[in-house]
């Protein structure tokens, strides 16, 4: 049912309920003034002599017979307003009721959630408008408790990721205050790469509450994605080498530029995370293919990998803040290659703040996988 014939069909009942109140005490107003202006009439005539088995009619005048159903009117004027009123009131009372209680429930429900409690159920009504209002009710408690659960598991991951630069910087100017560790270059370069990894937890944390809030900086500028693309897999070539993983960067459609609207630093970030997921999911001797192309009005960057692959179930997971997947660790033989469970979280995020979007597709568990970033395309590229 379209939302937009919930307001009308709403006010349709309304006014209908109204209808209802009002005939409701017209029929009582009529039935019981007709029965009292007969009974009150009668009785009027009957005391200027014409009642039942007389026959002085000619001793009643014109005068009398307007006086006898001006003094039947006005009581049964009164008792039928009263009657009326009483059955109105009885019938609003009923329709109202009905009405009414399915939106105290959603009163009710909505307090509950304010105050906390995601896990309240309102009760489904039998009129469709209302029953719609319900159901959103309700997905919105379930939509508060995943926000709620995610938010106390965000905090908990958090806490988690420092613990550990924390406990080793700690652990480290202890022993150098006590003097069982000796003061040595390497053990100022641990510290200040656990600084570091601290300083890049919170950089991209800040990146993310920024991109949510929708506050963050984007400078958009006429770019060739493919070459951005391309500079992006360069900077990180050496990592592959290292890492003893082939790098491949090919185009699917004929070579061209990429024309699009977009932050160079921002997109390069972009490429940066997708490419280090990559190579952190793919063992030795594997391959990631870089392929750059354009279908209709977006142009595309894959990165494909032959690693680990993707159960179908966490395809979307992937992208959620410090989710990390089954085989994180060891599937590389590099642990800790996947690093903070943020990257790609990052990467759809700035991708989206550039009218664009991250996605993943996989064939399953050790089928590889494949993520696209998609940028719409922007014709006024000058030439260059």
């Amino acid at each position: 049912m379209s939302r937009s014939v919930l307001p009308r069909r709403l006010r349709t009942r309304l006014f209908l309920s109204y209808v209802v109140v009002v005939v409701a005490g017209a029929v009582a107003m009529l039935v019981v003034g007709t029965v009292v202006t007969r009974t009150v009439y009668e009785h009027q005539i009957r005391g200027f002599g014409l009642g039942r088995g007389q026959g002085g009619s000619n001793q009643v005048t014109e005068s009398q017979l307007r006086t006898a159903l001006d003094e039947s009117l006005l009581p049964a004027l009164l008792i039928g307003v009263a009657a009326a009123l009483l059955t109105a009131a009885i019938v609003a009372a009923f329709v109202g009721t009905r009405l009414l209680r399915p939106i105290d429930e959603l009163r009710s429900a909505a307090r509950r959630m304010a105050a906390g409690d995601y896990a309240v159920k309102v009760p489904i009504p039998a009129e469709a408008e209302l029953a719609s209002l319900a159901e959103d009710v309700n997905e919105l408690g379930r939509h508060l408790a995943t926000t709620e659960q995610r938010r106390t598991q965000l905090l908990g991951e958090v806490t988690h990721e420092l613990r550990t630069p924390i406990t080793v910087i700690r652990g480290q100017t202890e022993g150098l205050i006590d003097g069982v560790v000796t003061p040595s270059p390497e053990v100022y370069a641990a510290i200040a790469d656990e600084a570091s990894r601290l300083q890049r937890l919170v950089d991209d944390l800040t990146l993310l509450s920024r991109a949510d809030e929708g506050t963050l900086e984007v400078h958009l500028a006429d770019l060739d994605l493919g070459a951005v693309a391309a500079a992006a897999a360069e900077r990180l070539r050496p990592q592959f080498d290292y890492a003893n993983v082939t790098l491949i960067v090919n185009t699917i459609n004929p070579p061209g530029p990429l024309p699009v609207r977009g932050d160079s630093d921002r997109l390069t970030q972009v490429l940066s995370n997708l490419l280090g997921n990559a190579l952190g999911h793919t063992p030795a001797k594997g391959t990631v293919t870089l392929s750059t192309g354009r279908d209709r009005s977006i142009a595309f960057v894959d990165v494909i990998d032959t690693g680990s692959g993707i159960p179908a179930n966490e395809l979307e997971r992937v992208f959620e803040r410090f989710y990390r997947r089954s085989d994180d660790h060891g599937a590389t033989g590099r642990p800790g290659r996947a690093g903070r469970g943020i990257g790609l979280t990052i990467a759809r995020s700035l991708a989206r703040a550039q009218a664009g979007n991250v996605v993943a597709t996989s064939a399953g568990p050790g089928n590889g996988a494949t993520f696209r970033l998609t940028i719409p395309v922007f014709e006024a590229l000058p030439d260059r």
